[in-house]
């Protein structure tokens, strides 16, 4: 149903001010307990019964609330498989390897390190999924870190940034990419060829950026000759990941549903852990983070209220006509600001509807927003949250994430990989069209 009649036809038992400002209360409940987690609990224990009392109370109805579970549901699937993905290529030893090759490639030298670490963040997130990046990258670049003697806080800040920036090239790479994705018609290819460029500048950018503001922390020094061991790498993980990636391909231009194709590799991978005994049946369910799936999808039910109450008919007579340059630009830096007030993930399920009649072009742009933008903030992004629990859970690593430090990177690097991802994407629809 569009927008425009969902005020209308909502069926509240709720006058609408007392129903918006209930919505708005429970999605502001849910993002804070998202962002403190009191006691490591489960993001969920608040989202879950918010969802529920807006659907009780009436400030959703119930044909919304069904209507935005059958729209994330598959969304929701897609992100499950692509976590036990990724999960199982870390079980496989696929990280670890990883860390090898980044000491290898460093040789002693810190900034050969963090070229190192630029380049497998921003495949790992691209390929599978930022949560890869944030969850089991973060860890394996601090422990190289220390075991080269360098000093850890630019490869971990470069983590944390690289798990937004980075995800801006394929529809698997984020969960704001794939709600973007199913919006946007777009096919799989033309998905990943529109943001290719978008992508590298933007990760140039942010190169540029962390090399001037961490030229202290990352000293010229001496080669060192590596003679441990070669990385062993984990052909099979490889193999599957790369033949999933040719499955999205496939599924896309047979117009099958690409979550076919991640279910077949994480299927692939969770079973063979699981008879080499490497895993059991409730680690493959665990993999799956089935806590954060609710999450999501309680908090959409919870945002589709907000919507339904009023924020759609605000950001409407916000956002710009068109899809010229200018347009694309002032919807980014909306989109950016909207993800660093709510979180990018509640923006993201705003905004793209109410980009979408505007064209593909208009909803990548809303995408470069709420991907780079959460750089900004730790609360931009459950991602950055995250990795800041990763990281303070190592206690000699603590000052590694601090808000202002935070916080001044982000005003460098958001602007500058933001403004040149916005000018790439102009340049890659002009060249490609959509």
């Amino acid at each position: 149903m569009p927008l425009s009649d969902r005020s209308c036809s909502r069926g509240s038992t709720l006058n609408a001010p007392l129903a918006e400002t209930l919505s708005v209360a429970l999605l502001a409940a849910s993002l804070v307990w998202a962002v403190l987690r009191p006691q490591g609990r489960p993001e969920a224990l608040v989202a879950v019964p918010a969802a529920a009392v807006v659907l009780v109370a009436g400030a959703i109805s119930p044909q919304h609330a069904l209507a935005e579970a059958e729209r994330l549901g598959p969304v929701i699937g897609f992100l499950a498989a692509v976590l036990v993905l990724a999960h199982f290529c870390a079980v496989d030893g696929l990280f670890t390897a990883c860390g090898a090759w980044m000491a290898r490639r460093a040789a002693g030298r810190p900034r050969r390190l963090l070229t190192a670490v630029f380049v497998l963040a921003s495949v790992i997130t691209a390929v599978l999924s930022l949560d890869a990046t944030v969850v089991l990258l973060t860890p394996v670049v601090l422990a190289t870190a220390a075991r080269m003697g360098v000093r850890a806080k630019p490869h971990l800040y470069a983590c944390a940034h690289l798990s937004n920036t980075a995800s801006l090239l394929l529809p698997v790479s984020n969960l704001t990419n794939l709600l973007a994705f199913t919006a946007s018609g777009l096919s799989f290819t033309r998905f990943a060829a529109l943001m290719t460029a978008p992508w590298v500048v933007a990760v140039g950018a942010e190169y540029l950026v962390f090399r001037r503001f961490f030229a202290a922390d990352l000293p010229a020094a001496e080669p060192e000759p590596d003679t441990g061991p070669a990385p062993q790498v984990p052909l099979f993980a490889l193999i599957t990941v790369a033949c999933t990636l040719a499955g999205f391909v496939v599924a896309s231009a047979a117009g099958v549903e690409p979550a076919w194709a991640a279910f077949a590799g994480a299927l692939v991978l969770a079973v063979r852990a699981v008879v080499r005994r490497q895993a059991g049946p409730v680690e493959v369910v665990r993999s799956a983070a089935p806590g954060f799936l609710a999450f999501v999808l309680a908090l959409g039910i919870v945002v589709r209220a907000v919507v339904d109450n009023g924020l759609a008919d605000a950001l409407r007579h916000v956002l710009p006509e068109g899809s010229g340059l200018l347009t694309l630009f002032a919807v980014a830096a909306l989109a950016a600001l909207l993800a660093n007030l709510i979180n990018n993930l509640p923006a993201v399920l705003v905004l793209v509807p109410l980009t979408a009649p505007a064209g593909p072009g208009v909803v990548l742009a809303v995408l470069l927003g709420v991907n780079i933008g959460p750089n900004l903030t730790y609360a931009g992004s459950l991602a950055t949250l995250l990795w800041r629990r990763v990281v303070h859970a190592q206690a000699d690593v603590s000052d590694h994430a601090q808000v202002g430090e935070f916080t001044r990177l982000g005003l460098l690097t958001v602007p500058a990989s933001l403004g040149a991802a916005v000018l790439a994407l102009w340049g890659s629809l002009q060249l490609l069209g959509t």
